[in-house]
């Protein structure tokens, strides 16, 4: 993973070999040069934390070069045990390219540790119109350097802190947006059977597609900080991090409420999504594909379901999913969490990803995945509406018309929303699998 302690002759033999690459980048386009290191004290000058620091470096750089409208004409990036480089050909004037990098490394405390330096055609570094500061004391590093004000130790511990939370922050606020955009996209699926969408509230007369967009911006904070707790506690047993959601949780329910004078329009969401949010920081240095992220959460909700529902009585059981355990031994969206939200890996997904590789919207692939959850899933919702001996009809009926068409088209699927409406069944629970499945496909495709 090049993450060792690099020799003195292997970052001499680094130095020589950049310039020989800067040297023919500049023969081959005679423009402008951004060479792009990391300024990282310590024999060790590459690891999976620097890859993350350097990646946003590269992405904002970047974009700070296409909101300037200066032409990118070539990019190239290494990956070496000393350290991660990066080569930016520009077609813009050297000073302004200058001027954008300086910003970029005193604009943020992750910049403190970008090391952007600009040749010119003819191979002159562009000096700095102010020295760099020191990353501890704040002092220019001119001084602080030569006298060795501060240890080595000092400064790799500095330099650590600066690169997790940079990195942490930028990650976590990505996938709180992530999570956002799956209730967004799960929402505005059109037509949905009973459920609140573009066109309709289906079997609700409470709640409205406004309610959800009002309570989807509102649980922007939450996610990301559900992820956030999940890279800090990543090195812990993964029900450490469980426990620790479970506050942040209870606390967005009442932002939840908040925004939507009092409407429950994602308290499932609010579990699973968190849920996954933390084990998608947990894993932030590791594989987060689908399979690995959901076997995750399985390991932070083991025992979930004993602990929460074991002791439940009839007389003790206050919200529908409790009483149905107590009746029938229904976990419900507990036990999909506890066994690694099998509907949405075995279904949901799958369907969704088939629908939107075939070219089909987000509307028609949406519908198709959440008709399969539907039949995949014990949805309390639904049950607490239509009653468990209707489940076994409702999921024949989706079966049939899944089996005739994977991706029923607009008029079936209207037809579905007047009865589902008509019968007063909303699949509520199987909406908030619907948006897990959106979520896992945008993480999968995130930069």
């Amino acid at each position: 993973m090049n993450c060792r302690e690099v020799t003195l002759m292997e970052v001499l033999d680094n130095r020589e070999a950049r310039v020989r690459r800067q040297n023919a980048l500049l023969a081959r386009f005679g423009k402008p040069l951004i060479c792009f290191t990391m300024n990282i004290p310590g024999p060790v000058k590459n690891s999976a934390l620097i890859r993350a620091g350097f990646a946003i470096g590269c992405r904002d750089l970047t974009g700070l070069l296409g909101n300037a409208h200066i032409p990118l004409l070539h990019r190239e990036e290494l990956d070496a045990v000393t350290g991660c480089e990066g080569f930016f050909v520009t077609d813009g004037t050297p000073e302004a390219v200058k001027a954008l990098c300086v910003s970029l490394e005193e604009g943020t405390p992750l910049g403190r540790l970008f090391d952007l330096d600009v040749l010119t055609p003819e191979g002159r570094k562009l000096d700095r119109s102010s020295p760099r500061k020191c990353l501890i004391c704040g002092q220019s590093a001119r001084i602080c350097g030569p006298t060795r004000a501060h240890s080595a130790d000092a400064l790799q511990a500095r330099a650590r802190e600066i690169l997790e939370e940079g990195v942490f922050s930028d990650r976590s606020q990505a996938i709180g947006s992530l999570a956002v955009k799956s209730l967004l996209y799960e929402v505005s699926v059109t037509p949905k059977p009973g459920l609140v969408d573009r066109d309709n509230a289906g079997a609700h007369r409470d709640m409205d597609f406004y309610s959800f967009l009002s309570s989807a911006a509102a649980l922007q904070p939450f996610f990301a900080r559900c992820a956030r707790i999940g890279m800090d506690t990543r090195t812990l047993p993964p029900e450490e991090t469980f426990v620790r959601l479970r506050l942040p949780g209870r606390l967005a329910e009442q932002t939840m409420l908040r925004a939507t004078g009092g409407i429950n329009t994602h308290k499932g969401a609010i579990f699973s999504l968190g849920l996954v949010c933390g084990a998608a920081g947990r894993l932030i240095f590791q594989d987060s594909c689908p399979e690995a992220l959901l076997a995750h959460c399985a390991q932070m909700a083991r025992g979930l379901t004993a602990r929460e529902l074991s002791g439940v009585t009839e007389d003790t059981s206050r919200t529908a999913g409790e009483r149905l355990f107590h009746s029938f031994g229904i976990t419900g969206i507990r036990g999909q969490a506890e066994a690694g939200f099998p509907a949405v890996l075995e279904w949901g997904l799958p369907t969704l990803e088939e629908g939107l590789s075939r070219g089909l919207s987000p509307d028609r692939a949406g519908a198709g995945a959440l008709l399969r959850l539907i039949c995949a899933a014990e949805d309390t919702n639904l049950i607490k509406r239509g009653g468990l001996i209707r489940l076994p009809e409702i999921q024949a009926r989706l079966t049939a018309l899944l089996e005739q068409e994977p991706f029923p088209d607009r008029e079936r699927l209207e037809a579905l929303d007047q009865w589902f409406t008509r019968e007063n069944l909303s699949p509520g629970g199987s909406a908030d699998l619907l948006a897990l499945s959106f979520f896992l496909v945008f993480l999968k495709h995130s930069p």
